[in-house]
């Protein structure tokens, strides 16, 4: 499961535990992307804080896990590469899934080495609400799992804005994140 996680929230966590459910996965790996190439120009949190609000929200499940990959990659961060280093890393006969929201169905379209992601991994669209699930303009060899979870309708976006102006995080973020965002003022500036 990649992304951003800036900061990783309750609604990350909980696509994670659906989609193991769900797909009878052996475990999660939670990606913090390093350098976020579809992000240039915003203002993105350090991948330090980002990997440890990750590991803070995950400690917990005895079968999820974070990975530094990205972050040690050090130059734009592309799903492909991603793929790649963790297929290395577990080794032939290991099936590969990418866990992501609906919503991004219709960008994924415009990411770079696509038809590599879909050559490595099956996708997991966890279902988000008020997301349209479409794959229509996919190649037909794209493999695609559609994962439904309970509404829980929290965005990073929002938890960032609501840092910012001092308002509550608490069951948006686990515990631990909240704690951690606020002993640092991570989001003071926004």
């Amino acid at each position: 499961m990649g992304g951003t996680f800036d900061p990783i929230h309750n609604a990350h966590v909980g696509a994670a535990c659906e989609a193991l459910a769900q797909c009878q996965l052996d475990e999660v790996v939670f990606v913090p992307t390093g350098v976020p190439w579809q992000k240039e120009g915003r203002g993105v949190s350090d991948a330090e804080h980002r990997y440890a609000m990750t590991l803070l929200a995950t400690q917990s499940h005895p079968r999820f896990r974070v990975s530094r990959v990205d972050i040690e990659r050090r130059k734009p961060t592309y799903t492909a590469d991603t793929l790649r280093d963790l297929d290395e890393e577990y080794g032939p006969g290991t099936e590969l899934f990418f866990i992501a929201g609906a919503d991004i169905a219709e960008s994924v379209l415009s990411w770079k080495f696509i038809g590599e992601v879909f050559a490595q991994a099956t996708f997991v669209l966890v279902n988000r609400p008020n997301a349209v699930l479409s794959t229509e303009h996919w190649p037909p060899a794209a493999k695609v799992v559609q994962v439904e979870m309970p509404a829980l309708d929290i965005s990073s976006t929002d938890c960032r804005r609501r840092a910012a102006a001092q308002r509550p995080l608490r069951y948006l973020v686990p515990e631990s994140v909240g704690q951690y965002i606020a002993s640092r003022g991570l989001y003071d500036h926004d």
